[in-house]
């Protein structure tokens, strides 16, 4: 199998299998099949949200590469006036910066700055984005899933429910039948703005927000997914804050840090350091399924984040790094990425499957590794 995997890496550098996880599951026995918000899907690599998610030529060049799922750009919530409670949030994004950020512990790692937050054009254009994800996803071509931010209000404060009631039914209408999933975000913006200076203030949204989502769409079903920023608080607060937000049908651990002394969210390994170490000293129990976020860089560091219990993982930076930092010679950054994560001799998801079958952590059943198997054994 080494021998195989060394050969599969050289000669898929040069393009990948068009059913890339079918092929690794007769080639090698292993299963790949993940979850995100509820969808089966093939293997557990998706594209978080952001501005490579913002148009229908970016979701088809990730529907042509074979990666997962994909979440859209965020957008702002409205009213039927066109009203945005939080449309601070909607600034047009300055040219995105793939740049080296060192970690405390000294390790060079990835980050991408950019000032922008969240959709910056016309709802009417997102919707007709949605409309394109709800018909892809149906096709079962690519999970494509809308992201939002809705009002945030202060503790004194009620929900803006017009907001909520007419965003939720536009999008629902858009995407056409069948559950409407969203993933609500937690912008890592939003930890370093005053709305976020309490505690109580936060464990209020994520208790309240998935209630109000889904009492939005009326009779139509909704999963929705919190994406939970890190707060500007310990440790312990990170875990108050995946119990408060239990009646989310899912959880993305954790949105990017954020750098108050130059006001920017970042990644790089503090981020990765951080999220793994909070999501394996937390609460084991039958709560929403787990995505895992922050520095997924190599198939190991997407392990990692199995065995601490995600079912998936959802990546940005590692979709945007110069060509040079990728070991395929054709393809976008999308396959080239996907071709390092999935098939790399000594980093990726295959050989470090391997490695856990040797080490007796992971078993094979009825001769297939199994990678959900890693993250229920977290539970």
């Amino acid at each position: 199998m080494r021998a195989r995997l060394a050969r599969d890496f050289e000669r898929f550098g040069r393009g990948l299998p068009p059913a890339a996880a079918a092929h690794i599951r007769e080639a090698y026995g292993v299963d790949l099949t993940a979850r995100y918000l509820g969808y089966t899907l093939p293997h557990p690599i998706g594209k978080g949200s952001g501005q490579l998610s913002l148009n229908q030529d970016q979701l088809e060049t990730d529907r042509e590469a074979g990666v997962a799922f994909v979440v859209l750009k965020t957008a702002i919530a409205e009213d039927q006036a066109g009203q945005r409670a939080m449309g601070a949030w909607a600034v047009h994004e300055s040219r995105m910066r793939v740049e080296r950020r060192r970690a405390a512990d000294g390790r060079d790692g990835w980050t991408v700055t950019w000032k922008g937050r969240g959709w910056d054009r016309s709802f009417d254009e997102y919707l007709a984005l949605v409309r394109c994800a709800g018909e892809l996803t149906r096709s079962g071509a690519l999970v494509a899933v809308p992201s939002v931010k809705y009002h945030l209000p202060r503790l004194d404060e009620p929900f803006r429910e017009p907001e909520y009631r007419y965003t939720t039914d536009a999008l629902a209408r858009a995407w056409g039948a069948g559950s409407l999933p969203i993933e609500k975000d937690f912008s890592p913006t939003l930890a370093g703005d005053p709305l976020a200076d309490e505690r109580s203030r936060i464990l209020r949204w994520l208790g309240e927000v998935p209630t109000r989502i889904r009492a939005a769409a009326g009779a139509a079903p909704v999963r929705v997914a919190l994406k939970l920023m890190n707060a500007r608080f310990d440790d312990g607060f990170q875990h108050e804050m995946m119990a408060a937000a239990g009646s989310a049908d899912s959880l993305v651990c954790f949105n990017r840090l954020w750098d108050a002394s130059s006001g920017v969210a970042y990644g790089g390994w503090d981020l990765g350091e951080r999220n793994l170490r909070v999501l394996r000293a937390a609460p084991r129990s039958n709560g929403p399924a787990l995505t895992g976020t922050g520095n997924v860089c190599s198939g190991r560091t997407l392990l990692d984040y199995a065995r601490a219990g995600c079912e998936s993982v959802a990546l940005h930076t590692y979709f945007q790094l110069p060509l040079s930092e990728y070991p395929a010679s054709v393809g976008s950054r999308t396959q080239r990425a996907l071709h390092a994560l999935l098939f790399h001799p000594a980093e990726g998801l295959i050989a470090g499957m391997l490695d856990l079958e040797e080490a007796g952590v992971l078993h094979r059943r009825e001769g297939e590794l199994r990678f959900l198997d890693l993250c229920e054994g977290a539970k």
